[in-house]
């Protein structure tokens, strides 16, 4: 019934993660935005079963073509864990109430 599981070939796009479930890609998706880079999401889910395994329930996450290396390096830092998220200036210390 499902001889493949290969991501779609779209035009100017690039697959540079699959998985199995839409929280993943919805994590790397947020993960490139805050690495400025474009991403868009394939879902091949079948919502008429409630499965999140297999080949029911791939799901793609596509880049730009011109940005695909910026992708792979950002997860490969993610994977091991070099992560550069913007900085914050939140200070846990501070609090609004000042006297």
């Amino acid at each position: 019934m499902f001889k493949d599981q290969e991501p779609n070939k779209i035009e100017n796009w690039t697959c540079v993660y699959q998985t199995g479930t839409e929280y993943d890609a919805e994590m790397v998706k947020n993960y490139f935005a805050d690495q400025e880079i474009d991403s868009q999401i394939l879902s091949k889910r079948d919502r008429a079963y409630n499965m999140n395994i297999g080949q029911m329930s791939m799901v793609y996450v596509y880049v730009p073509n011109d940005q695909v290396k910026n992708a792979e390096k950002a997860l490969d830092d993610w994977k091991n864990g070099i992560i550069e998220i913007g900085t914050s200036d939140f200070d846990p210390d501070e609090t609004d109430d000042k006297e």
